[in-house]
């Protein structure tokens, strides 16, 4: 057996690093059955009509009967009104075979509000609550929801609702359980002769794996309209542009979380995670949320689009009665998912800001993360033993670049057993944790959730014995293939294996509350299963398939993982995981990474809009590997990667075993040189990131965001990707082109101010074109703004805490600036009873000041050692610093070229209210 094991792995290992991805293992469109049958539905008017004497308005909703016209099948239909602008609308079977699963884990207790019936006939009913309305038609059903009066999103306005009702394979004798619900089926034959057509609705094949269905077909899908929108965004995770493209032409997006290596850049096909979450973007912003763990398919269309498409759009508008016309800038979603039901939250803005706010009050922010995940982390599949450990926190030591995190992946366990150590390579593994805990660092250990079937292996015996795993369609543990050869995998879904999962990290021998995880391989990936996952008629806890929670596998992982280093820290450390597979709600309990990318420009370019596209779906906390995954970059393109990494909010060096070694010091002076000036400007905006963070936790707005989300009414920032905005204030044009000499810079808004940090010029608002060179890196600071930074450099995070600060004052036109800055102890949970320090900075009529946001305890020896006003017109002679502590005149000096007034050590603690007076 390990001999068959180990030419699969290398097998597997060849083929995946020379190869980019093989298309062929991965379906398209019209080879999966469901999105086939629901991409066939006809614009047009739907079969589905509300029986108006079933509707009955409570409260906070409104429930009806929805009938399907062409079965005369019956479904339970809801609308309620959630708090801040937000409406969810649920449509299940009144009577299914098999109850239809509804996904759990993901929602944040959800607050109803009181709606208001405005009017109600025998053709519609419109309710409103808030300064928000919604008309539900009856026939056919469509929804239309208004943003203080203006029309924004339209749900079914082409018709294209589905929701393929559960019934037995038809039979001539078909034999049927005693009280079964027939309730349908008798007027249903035209409908069951259209799904029996197609050769995969009852049962499918794919390559060589064959899927049951024993529920048959089951699909739920339906378009929505976002309304005098210009572009939609979302869905990730795609490495695709930010904004979504038309799939006119192509396949739809898929949602279908997936282990694929060395992706392709520009294409719809499914990678690690799957958040169904998508902004409409115009004159105002609303968003769509569609709860659904099964496998899932959204096609995006424009208009205007084309001539053909505009005289479509005029024909599903007077036969559905939309209110919208052809000429109307308008961005069509259609949703299609296999199996559940539906159930999709409408947020009505009215901008991107209130947006995401509405969506996180739903699924949560990121967590506050502990301080030391926001500083650089060095990883490598894999260093090789306790030595290699050792030696290479001591290089980042000896070249004096900064290093919070050493990482080690799958080769550190015994024969690929999590929780275990190969005893040879790390006989002590506390030891070398502590050796890198003495200096500040910490370390991260991957743990995968396939399990080594190994009748020696405590973990599988444990599994087996209780029914731990995850079955196949005949109810015996399922079996695949995966790093340790033969696998099974833990059914996570059910609590008791969660409860049995978390209790591991408290008993893991030769780690304590410093080590941290890393789960990975979580989609689930099974080499040998079909299309590199787990069949869809596999059975989880409750009798639940695979394919109805598939998108969730990994969600219920990082969150037992969560749940354990609580429990292992006894409810005082904050986890940090890093997690693959995700979906909506992920957030809550891990960061992501973009997965197995490539050392290529094209991967360096793509990681912006996929992290923006996690971010502005909730997930902030997201990362590129540094360097790309697979292959060797240049030296110039390794320089580019890391200052492009800088700015986002996981920052990690990563390389495939098969890579060269790059670590920094391995290059040439140069190199060494500019990744060390990297390195060390993401150590100085700690302040800034973990500021951010936690006003993430508070607003839900996103740490790193797109240009629109700041500017929505600036169109031309509509198509930006390769720049982002760190919080609100920080810009970024990092250089991703090989060999250029210049890069276009967009400065968005209307009457902005945007200073160079490193000339401290002022450009004001539209595009030029700006010189780089190899140590460039493109960074603005809004006018307006007050940034905190911490610019001494440490050989960790850890060391910094209490290190003074530096101020940035970057003044707009009207001469004045504001800013935040928030502290803790950065590790545990005592900033939620108090702990904490929230500043506010301001300046104004040449005084600078600052107050306190919140009640505060938290005690630091932080202070100010020194302030830069940039954009200050003239030079005072004199500062004078007024606070409880210090009273008296500080040093100015003020430089008339650059225009950048200094105040040298005003020596101004940060855990007082203060003032400093230019005169």
């Amino acid at each position: 057996m390990q001999c068959v094991y180990h030419l699969i792995t290398a097998v597997f290992l060849i083929l995946t690093f020379v190869e980019a991805v093989d298309r062929s293992n991965f379906k398209t469109c019209e080879q999966s059955s469901f999105c086939r049958r629901c991409r066939k539905t006809a614009p047009g008017r739907s079969n589905f009509e509300i029986a108006p004497e079933t509707v009955q308005v409570y409260e906070t909703s409104v429930k009806a009967d929805l009938i399907d016209a062409s079965t005369s099948v019956k479904y339970k239909l809801e609308l309620t009104a959630l708090a801040d602008a937000t409406y969810r609308l649920t449509v299940d079977e009144e009577k299914p075979i098999k109850e239809r699963f509804k996904v759990p884990f993901v929602l944040l207790p959800v607050t109803t509000e009181p709606l208001e019936v405005l009017e109600k006939t025998s053709e519609k009913i419109i309710v409103k609550s808030g300064e928000n309305k919604v008309i539900v038609h009856y026939a056919p059903f469509k929804l239309d929801c208004f943003s203080h009066d203006e029309l924004v999103i339209s749900a079914n306005s082409q018709g294209l609702m589905k929701f393929e009702h559960q019934r037995r394979k038809s039979d001539p004798n078909p034999a049927r359980p005693e009280g079964e619900n027939l309730e349908g089926e008798a007027g249903d034959d035209n409908k069951l002769n259209e799904v029996q057509e197609d050769p995969g609705a009852w049962e499918e094949n794919f390559k060589s794996h064959h899927d049951s269905k024993p529920y048959g077909p089951t699909a739920v899908a339906l378009d929505f309209t976002f309304v005098n929108a210009h572009h939609a965004y979302g869905l990730p995770e795609h490495a695709e542009t930010l904004a979504l493209k038309s799939t006119k032409k192509g396949d739809p997006y898929r949602l279908y979380n997936f282990d694929v290596f060395e992706y392709e850049i520009h294409s719809t096909m499914a990678l690690y995670a799957a958040m169904p979450f998508a902004v409409g973007l115009g004159k105002k912003a609303s968003g769509i949320f569609w709860l659904n763990a099964a496998e899932t398919w959204v096609d995006v269309a424009y208009t205007p689009d084309s001539e053909a498409n505009n005289v479509m759009s005029s024909i599903v508008n007077f036969v559905s009665g939309s209110q919208t016309d052809e000429k109307t800038k308008k961005v069509d979603l259609h949703f299609m998912s296999e199996s559940g039901i539906i159930d999709v939250f409408f947020h009505l803005g009215p901008s991107p800001h209130d947006v995401f706010r509405q969506y996180t009050k739903l699924t949560g922010t990121s967590f506050l993360p502990p301080y030391f995940s926001l500083a650089y982390h060095q990883c490598r599949w894999n260093y090789n033993d306790e030595n290699d450990v050792f030696n290479v926190a001591e290089n980042f030591d000896k070249y004096d670049i900064p290093m919070d995190v050493m990482w080690l992946d799958i080769e550190y366990t015994d024969g690929k057993k999590y929780f275990t150590w190969d005893e040879h390579k790390f006989p002590h593994a506390l030891e070398m944790v502590y050796n890198l805990t003495t200096k500040g660092r910490k370390l991260v250990v991957i743990i995968d959730p396939h399990i080594k079937r190994d009748s020696n292996y405590f973990l599988h015996n444990d599994a087996e014995n209780n029914g731990y795993y995850v079955k196949n369609k005949d109810r015996k543990d399922y079996e695949g293939w995966c790093w340790p050869g033969s696998s099974s995998y833990l059914d996570f879904l059910d609590p008791k294996v969660r409860e049995y999962y978390a209790s591991q990290y408290s008993t893991f021998q030769g780690t304590n509350t410093d080590v941290y995880i890393w789960n990975d391989m979580n989609e689930p990936s099974v080499f040998n299963g079909p299309e590199v996952t787990m069949p869809k008629d596999c059975i989880h806890y409750g009798d639940v398939e695979h394919r109805e929670l598939h998108n969730i596998y990994g969600f219920m992982q990082t969150l037992a993982t969560y749940d354990g280093l609580l429990a292992r820290g006894k409810g005082m450390k904050r986890p940090f995981i890093l997690t693959r597979s995700a979906f909506s709600g992920s957030q809550r309990y891990a960061a992501i990474w973009t997965g197995d990318n490539a050392a290529d420009w094209t991967h360096l370019q793509i990681s912006y809009p996929m992290c923006l596209s996690l971010a502005i779906s909730g997930m902030s906390f997201c990362g590129a590997d540094v360097g790309g995954f697979f292959g060797n970059p240049n030296p110039e393109l390794l320089v580019r990667w890391y200052q492009t990494g800088v700015f986002l909010p996981f920052f990690r060096g990563h390389a495939h075993i098969d890579t060269k070694r790059r670590e920094p010091w391995l290059f040439d002076d140069q190199t060494v040189e500019l990744i060390r000036q990297a390195i060390r400007l993401r150590y100085s905006l700690l302040p800034l990131i973990y500021t951010t963070f936690y006003e993430h936790t508070i607003t839900g707005l996103p740490v790193i965001r797109p240009l629109w989300s700041e500017f929505p009414q600036d169109v031309n920032t509509y198509d930006v990707d390769n720049q982002l905005i760190l919080g609100s204030s920080l810009m970024v044009r990092p250089v991703q082109e090989a060999g250029v000499s210049s890069v276009n810079v967009l400065f968005p808004g209307h009457n902005e101010l945007w200073y160079d940090l490193r000339s401290y010029q002022a450009y004001k608002p539209g595009s030029i074109e700006m010189p780089v060179d190899i140590s460039t890196i493109p960074l603005f600071q809004r006018g307006g703004s007050i940034l905190p930074l911490r610019e001494r450099a440490r050989r960790s995070s850890v060391l910094t805490l209490h290190d003074p600060l530096t101020l940035l004052v970057a003044l707009n036109s009207n001469g004045t600036a504001t800013g935040t800055l928030y502290l803790d102890d950065g590790d545990s949970f005592e900033y939620q009873k108090g702990q904490r320090l929230y500043m506010k900075f301001e300046f104004k009529d040449n005084v600078l000041s600052s107050s306190f946001l919140s009640d505060t305890s938290y005690d630091t020896s932080s202070w100010i050692e020194r302030v830069l006003i940039i954009g200050a017109s003239s030079g005072p002679k004199h500062a004078t610093v007024k606070s409880a502590s210090v009273n008296g005149n500080v040093e100015v000096m003020y430089n008339s070229g650059t225009q950048v007034l200094m105040i040298r050590k005003p020596a101004v603690k940060v855990t007082e209210e203060w003032s400093i007076i230019l005169h």
